[in-house]
């Protein structure tokens, strides 16, 4: 989530109700005529899925790959620009592969409440955002996702895209029993717009009513207007929106965005700007063989007494034999690049490193490990079969475009 998570990461939807869009108010984007998302066979072996902004990317030479199971931008030029422009300015992200997934009826909170390892009764106000993790009965992590409250009755799940069809088959076997209705959209986009600059440009091509709603906006909530849906979350560790509107008005958005000055990013730099956050990726630093205590994830779960979450017994037995691993933070003292799957020495232990890169902020390598739990204050990481000393950390590297750790 990681907001999570675009490999996720963590991003939010339009309602159903609010989708017609509002060209007459003075800076609101024009309509378009509608764009059909098919599946992109061309030079795959398999079916692969495009987004509404595929044609799009492709125009502005954007160098795409299989991700997944979608046909998405890598870059579109300088990976380390496009880090920077969202550091500095404003960077866009299409992130429409993400799942978004409606529930309704009587018995939605309840069986929330039963789905997921955080407590959704904390969210009282319409819009209202939390991030959480939906467990099997072993307390493994299915998924890392974004839980919206939209009413009494009505919520709304955005997941990623990878574990899209077992999510939504989970999610479904559990539904079994309750009066809830579970849909999935397929005709929205999202895009992730972040940065220092990035709250200021999207209020420029809204009409001025959206833009004084998502102004007022705090962190961690979402409002409704003109169509789109405005979330002030993110995956990069700078402010920003996630926004989602109906497929058909994709493009339109994506060009005054384009137009305002706002950087074209892509999953390349999304991964090294999340990773300096100390965000979470689903598949490498956490998975179903995994816990939120074992991956730096315990805050996003709710253990009260009245709670009977699914692996709620396994996280408690957990917790009462003592977690033996934990996730922690690598800074590279000596030279090279820590990568995923390379072993790391911590004391008399080992460890893997789940997610690695450079850091183009800090300009030194950086990592997140699961290493033996305790007080481990320096390592040993193998690169290509030298052992090279690193430091432990406590992520973020980078908080709000600011070096942290005295890096």
């Amino acid at each position: 989530m990681a907001l999570r998570n675009c490999a996720g990461g963590k991003a939010v939807a339009a309602m159903p109700s609010d989708r017609g869009m509002n060209p007459s108010g003075r800076g609101a984007f024009p309509a378009i005529r509608a764009i059909v998302c098919l599946p992109r066979t061309t030079g795959f072996a398999s079916m692969v899925n495009s987004t509404a902004l595929n044609a799009f990317h492709r125009r502005l030479g954007a160098r795409m790959v299989d991700f997944g199971g979608w046909d998405m931008p890598m870059n579109y030029g300088s990976q380390i620009e496009e880090h920077h422009a969202v550091r500095r300015a404003a960077g866009m992200f299409d992130v429409s592969h993400m799942s978004v997934i409606d529930l309704t009826g009587s018995q939605v909170r309840a069986f929330l409440q039963r789905l997921m390892a955080n407590d959704v009764d904390k969210l009282k106000a319409a819009g209202k955002a939390q991030y959480t993790c939906m467990l099997n009965a072993d307390g493994g992590i299915i998924d890392d996702l974004i839980v919206y409250f939209l009413g009494e009755e009505r919520y709304r799940l955005v997941g990623n895209a990878g574990t899209r069809a077992k999510d939504l088959a989970w999610i479904n076997e559990q539904a079994k029993g309750f009066a809830v209705s579970v849909v999935e959209h397929s005709d929205l986009a999202m895009i992730a717009i972040q940065g220092p600059e990035a709250r200021a440009r999207v209020g420029a091509i809204v009409s001025p009513e959206a833009a004084a709603k998502a102004k007022a906006l705090k962190r961690f909530s979402a409002v409704s207007h003109d169509g789109l849906f405005i979330a002030r979350t993110g995956y990069t560790g700078e402010d920003g929106y996630e926004i989602t509107l109906p497929a058909t008005d994709a493009e339109a958005f994506w060009q005054a965005l384009l137009d305002a000055g706002v950087q074209p990013c892509g999953l390349a730099a999304r991964d090294t700007l999340r990773l300096e956050a100390g965000m979470n990726l689903y598949g490498q630093d956490m998975d179903e063989t995994t816990t939120p205590l074992t991956t730096s994830l315990a805050w996003t779960v709710s253990m009260a007494p009245e709670r009977d979450f699914i692996g709620r017994d396994r996280l408690l037995a957990q917790q009462a034999q003592g977690v033996a691993e934990q996730l922690v933070g690598l800074v590279l003292e000596g030279k090279g690049i820590m990568r995923h799957g390379q072993s790391v020495i911590a004391g008399d232990g080992e460890g893997l490193v789940t997610s690695g890169t450079f850091s183009p902020t800090l300009e030194r390598t950086i990592a997140l490990a699961r290493i033996p739990a305790g007080d481990i204050e320096t390592v040993q990481v193998d690169i290509r079969g030298r052992q090279v000393p690193a430091r432990v950390v406590a992520p973020p590297f980078v908080r709000n475009g600011e070096p942290q750790h005295g890096l």
